[in-house]
């Protein structure tokens, strides 16, 4: 791996909450390699600081690829009503953000047939964030 992934691993466990912030925005565009996916996850669902939740779901939602998307589900999934909250104004800053996230509702599109039953009920409730209404 990249050093700059391999020091976002790092930065991902770190008690500093903006360096786990930092971890999240650059593992976001590594989404599809295994551990970048695992720290992203916990960065999804962090328990100490909802600016992790938020930043993470938001770089995620910017990054619109399906592998990407498929941890946000993962993560409403999992999440408690707070937790959500913060996935859902994550999902909804990079929606309305510079460039939009218009990959995030075809990406639920997909995942809607997951064969993860979490992953198929996060995509569903994130779809539903996105305004998208041709599910």
């Amino acid at each position: 791996m990249l050093s700059g992934v391999e020091a976002a691993l790092a930065e991902a466990s770190s008690p500093s909450w903006t360096q786990r912030v930092r971890a999240g925005r650059v593992l976001a565009s590594f989404a599809d390699v295994p551990e970048a996916a695992e720290a992203l996850l916990g960065l999804l669902l962090d328990v100490e600081d909802t600016a992790v939740t938020r930043q993470t779901a938001e770089a995620l939602a910017r990054v619109g690829m399906v592998t990407a998307v498929r941890l946000i589900a993962l993560a409403v999934a999992e999440a408690d009503d707070n937790q959500a909250d913060w996935l859902q104004t994550g999902v909804h800053d990079a929606l309305v953000g510079v460039g939009g996230g218009p990959d995030v509702a075809a990406a639920c599109g997909e995942l809607v047939r997951d064969p993860e039953e979490a992953v198929r009920r996060g995509a569903a409730e994130i779809w539903v964030w996105t305004g998208d209404t041709r599910h």
